[in-house]
Formats: structure tokens, sequence, C-alpha cells
């Protein structure tokens, strides 16, 4: 494996195989599998999980890794092509992401969306860019418009918990954010669920439609899986019967780098926090997941994040598992 970017780059099989070792390194651990290589992570994007995620599964694996950050490792990063540097910036990301990978047998690389520009972003040049600059195996820790990671730990979970591929209804649901945040996370999920041969329903208020693109993608994976895509504004008509509810917030593309309309539609919606009245018409095993950060009483109530319903914990876990799997699969003796 040269590289792990989307999901759309793997045959189901491909998939399941990845799923299936997660689950027997978790069961027989195999600590000296990478002993002697070395994973660079790079994030010019903040985390929790992610950082400390792929530093477990390399650890546990027997291999190494480092961490940089403009933050807190080096005097900034300037990223602008044809840029005079006579500002705070002392590094262009032109060299640093190369020397970085030089060190390095595969690199993991982080960049948010700047969401200024929609067509650019959904393009993901950005990362493109970033990737095109290096020779080494590389994983995509998140990017504008894909969290491949997210997405097979999520998959995982939805295995973990029994919830039926074909058949299985699965709502996407908007969630209220005080800030607009990136479309990676519900993007690349829509297209997981989708793949997994779900019936997905896109719930959100009106204005935070996700992108054509978006969609159009993730009908032709439900229509190749055995899936459907919906989309509603009706609460109680998008939670009918739901197996499994996946609360994100995102931009208004309606919106998109209009950060005042954005908030001013945003704060309209206060109201769209999940708790438990959303379930009243759901399966009665009904789970709520999340990727994780989640603001209590803001995107869901304590009483559903500390509740049975939450699978969060167990979802944030299978992030170190899948992920060991990824790099066993890249950076493994048989490679």
């Amino acid at each position: 494996m040269k590289a792990f970017n989307d999901l759309a780059d793997f045959n189901t099989d491909e998939i399941h195989a990845l799923l299936e070792l997660a689950n027997r390194l978790d069961e027989r651990p195999e600590p000296q599998a990478l002993r002697g290589k070395v994973l660079s992570l790079l994030f010019l994007s903040p985390s929790l999980r992610t950082l400390a995620s792929f530093q477990a599964a390399m650890t546990r694996l027997g291999g190494g890794s480092f961490v940089i950050s403009p933050e807190m490792s080096i005097h900034g990063i300037e990223t602008r092509p044809g840029i005079v540097m006579d500002g705070a910036a002392a590094e262009h990301i032109n060299e640093a992401v190369p020397v970085i990978a030089s060190y390095s047998d595969a690199i993991g690389i982080r960049a948010f969306a700047e969401r200024k520009d929609l067509e650019f972003d959904l393009a993901d040049s950005e990362f493109k860019a970033l990737t095109g600059l290096i020779h080494t195996p590389w994983i995509n820790m998140e990017s504008a418009m894909n969290h491949p990671c997210q997405n097979l730990a999520d998959w995982k979970t939805l295995d973990d918990l029994s919830v039926a591929a074909n058949g299985g209804k699965f709502v996407l649901s908007w969630a209220y954010h005080p800030r607009a945040l990136p479309l990676a996370v519900p993007a690349s999920t829509l297209y997981m669920a989708a793949r997994r041969g779900m019936d997905v329903t896109v719930l959100r208020p009106e204005g935070f439609e996700l992108p054509e693109p978006v969609m159009h993608r993730a009908r032709a994976a439900a229509e190749a899986c055995g899936g459907s895509i919906q989309e509603t504004d009706d609460r109680t008509e998008g939670m009918q019967g739901a197996h499994v509810i996946y609360a994100k917030s995102w931009s208004s593309t309606r919106h998109y780098g209009d950060r005042l309309n954005d908030q001013k539609l945003r704060e309209e919606h206060i109201d769209w926090c999940v708790d438990e009245p959303w379930f009243d018409n759901a399966q009665d095993d009904c789970r709520f997941m999340h990727c994780l950060p989640v603001r209590r009483g803001v995107v869901v109530s304590e009483t559903v994040l500390d509740g049975p319903r939450s699978v969060v914990i167990h979802e944030a876990r299978n992030r170190m598992l899948v992920q060991m799997a990824v790099l066993h699969q890249m950076l493994g003796s048989e490679q």
C-alpha cells in the first residue's frame, strides 16, 4: 500500500481485509511487526485522537514516530506559492514536507480546508499539492474532503455493534456549532455509510445541504452497494426507524466562505442539539456516534452522550486499531 487517502481507492474485499487485520491485531498483537520503521506525522491542523492514536499504533507495532506542527515545533510554515518570505515564517512547505518525509518510512499529513473557495476544496487541491511533494508512502489524516481513518474506524464500529449493512438505517445529522466547520467528516462519512450499503438519510436544515458532487458520489456508491440516500429537514421523518445517528456540524455551502452569513444562518438552528426526544421514532437500540471532539450541550445533550446510546469512546479506540492495520499493510516486512 503506497497511500491511504480515500475508501473509494479500495474494493470491498480490501476494506474487509483491513478490518479483519485490525481485529486480529487487537486480539493477537504483533509488537515487532514494524521494528525499525519510522512514521512522521505532519499536523498543519490541530488534533488529539489522530495524533495520539497514530503514535500509539506505531508503538504497539514496535515502530517509532515523530510529530511536526508549526505551533509546537518550528517557526511557522509558509504555504503560499511565489511569496517573498520576509515575514515571520522561516520554512516554506515546498522544502518542509519532503525533508520531513525523508526522515521516515511513511508520512501522515493533516491539513484542513481553508473554506474560502468551495470548488478548490471539493478538488482537495491543497492536499494534493502537499502529497505531490513526496515519494514515500503517505496517509491522509484529514484533508478538505476526506478523513479515511475516521471512516474506516466508523465502519468497524458499525460492524462491532452488529448494525446491518444492507437494511440498516444510518442518519447523518447536522448539529449546531458556534463555528463553521469543514466538510471532510460529513462528506466522507456519507460515502462510508453508502459504500457499506446502508439506507442513509442526511438530516439537515435548509441552507446546510451538502454539495451536489458529494451527494452524487454517495448516491452512486449506494446504488452499487444496495443502499439508498435521502435528504430531509424534518427530524421526526429523518429519525424514523434509525439504527444509528451520526451527528456532525458543517459549514453552510450556501454561504461557503462567508463567515457572517453562515453564522447568521446557523444561529437560527441552535435547537439542533441531539437529545433523547430525537430518538422517539428510532429503533429502541439506536446508537449515537460522533468523531469527537464534541461540545456537550451544544451538539448533543449530556443525557445522550453519557448514556447507553453513545458509542463515541469505542469509536475513538477503533481509530488506533484500524490505523494499526493500515500501517501494518503499508510498512510490514512483506511489503
